[in-house]
């Protein structure tokens, strides 16, 4: 039974952090797998730069070269009414069905489902298992027990609390305005991602 987690974000463009914080959150948690899941532009709750197709691309090229590391576009391939988080994870707990998975997320998203925000969250919670990575002045074990969501379904086994012991945040949007105001972000991300970038004129 492997153990598989299932990192979503907006990747536009996806940063050194990114990456850092899977293999971060792969090694603590013995995970064999990090699914990075790039959203889609048809989402109502996010406002992209890039298209599907280039950050699709740019997180397959900045993956590459670690084994542990895959790339999936579920979530790209689903019509826009139909995105939510709860559904993702049934496809992936429906195409992994003998192994362990854990949807990896910030300790914000965590305050944010505890207080009903998303989608089938008393379902989300009660189905699945999490990784939640601290947020500076965050208490996530007070974010648990304020919530009757979060607190009720805390077994000990359904969150998985990891601080990365290093407040390393690199913003991809603080990226893309550097981008756009002529500044220079290229060791903020992967040198392969860099040159994408640039060759495709990408956050002008």
């Amino acid at each position: 039974m492997a153990k598989i987690g299932i990192y979503g974000s907006s990747f536009d463009p996806v940063t050194n952090v990114h990456l850092w914080t899977a293999s971060t959150v792969a090694h603590r948690c013995k995970l064999d797998k990090v699914i990075f899941l790039p959203c889609s532009s048809k989402r109502q709750d996010k406002k992209l730069t890039a298209s599907d197709e280039h950050r699709l691309n740019m997180v397959r090229i900045a993956t590459e070269d670690n084994d542990k590391f895959e790339v999936d576009d579920y979530e790209m391939n689903q019509l826009g009414w139909e995105i939510a988080t709860y559904l993702t994870l049934k496809h992936f707990r429906e195409k992994y069905p003998g192994d362990d998975i854990y949807f990896i997320m910030g300790a914000d998203l965590l305050i944010d489902i505890g207080e009903g925000k998303w989608r089938h969250a008393e379902e989300l919670i009660r189905d699945n298992k999490f990784i939640v990575m601290a947020r500076d002045g965050i208490n996530m074990l007070a974010a648990i027990s304020k919530s009757p969501i979060l607190r009720n379904a805390d077994d000990g086994q359904t969150f998985h609390l990891i601080d990365k012991g290093l407040a390393m945040e690199i913003s991809s949007s603080y990226i893309r305005d550097e981008f756009k105001m002529g500044g220079e972000p290229r060791y903020l991300m992967p040198d392969k991602v860099y040159a994408y970038i640039k060759s495709h004129a990408l956050y002008k």
